[in-house]
């Protein structure tokens, strides 16, 4: 069963961007109700490593939440969501990936992938092209199984063991070459990519999805690789993950991305406000390209709360250090 969000531990990504419009945006944020909850918290963690990173700092983040240790592109997202649904070999032996139908962007001199969170795909389409591509994985000694979410697939197999794979959310918009795994392990994959590019296109489904305007999906991008321990349990209950940013801060939508960001600070941000206020113990997660900084409660003198009812922090420098 998934753990319930908890609602005392808000973890924002994308709270920081630092392409050129979000960047210029960021300047001019006006969030009161996040100002106020950074001058009442301490700073309690912060996870800063290079913008290179395969797993970027939310889903490190909310890894370390969940009690998940596990090297540079390899949270293994797909071996947790397998086993809460109740796949067969979810459990220590089973390795796994998630196989994210997509756009690739085809160019002069580059491919690019596309947001696959910004391309609608149906149920069906997706099973249709799942019994499609099914006896292509198996060659390889993938089994396929259809998830929760039409646009991604669960693929179990050896070859996932030990494959360091890059986020989606690290990709989209970047230069497929940059971000795909090139070990020798990674052969087949590329491999079974080029196959699935040249399976689909062809098929019915992507003839109707042009036909109604909307882009042919055209491979897949595999992440969340590896293996999750028997014993493995969250440590405490997950994080409540507001991903309002996400969308605008992947096509370096200024405008909107404040629009989001002005949102969460009346919702998800005004209601941890109010728990933090109503006594809770509350914490903060705030994620960037580079950083995840984790904001808790600590004890502190009169003098030190009385000066934080007056002296408001300032948002932007925050999220700029993201």
């Amino acid at each position: 069963m998934p753990v319930p969000p908890s609602a005392s531990h808000l973890l924002i990504p994308f709270a920081g961007r630092g392409t050129p419009a979000c960047r210029e945006a960021m300047r001019s944020l006006r969030l009161p109700r996040l100002e106020s909850l950074l001058s009442r918290l301490a700073l309690v963690h912060e996870d800063l490593q290079d913008e290179s990173t395969l797993s970027p700092p939310h889903e490190r983040a909310l890894a370390a939440a969940l009690g998940i240790s596990a090297p540079d592109g390899q949270i293994p997202w797909a071996a947790l969501e397998a086993r809460r649904a109740g796949l067969d070999g979810a459990g220590e032996t089973g390795s796994w990936g998630i196989a994210t139908l997509c756009h690739w962007q085809v160019g002069i001199d580059d491919v690019m992938l596309g947001d696959p969170g910004a391309i609608r795909i149906e149920a069906a389409e997706s099973a249709a092209l799942l019994e499609i591509a099914r006896p292509y994985f198996e060659e390889d000694g993938i089994a396929l199984h259809a998830s929760a979410t039409p646009h991604r697939w669960l693929a179990q197999g050896r070859m996932f063991d030990g494959l360091a794979t890059a986020s989606v959310d690290r990709a989209v918009g970047r230069s497929i070459a940059q971000w795909s795994p090139l070990s020798d392990g990674a052969r087949s994959l590329r491999r079974l990519q080029n196959e699935m590019q040249m399976l689909l296109y062809t098929e019915r489904v992507n003839d109707e999805r042009t036909a109604r305007g909307e882009p042919p999906i055209n491979s897949f991008w595999l992440s969340g690789t590896g293996r999750l321990p028997s014993d493995a349990a969250p440590s405490e209950a997950e994080p409540r993950v507001a991903d309002n940013l996400r969308e605008a801060a992947l096509r370096d939508d200024g405008a909107g991305w404040a629009h989001a960001w002005a949102a969460l600070d009346d919702g998800p941000v005004a209601e941890l406000l109010a728990a933090y206020n109503a006594g809770a113990e509350v914490m903060l997660t705030l994620c960037g390209d580079r950083a995840a900084q984790r904001f808790g409660v600590q004890q502190r003198g009169l003098a030190r709360w009385a000066r934080s009812l007056f002296q408001r922090a300032s948002a932007p420098p925050v999220l700029e250090g993201l």
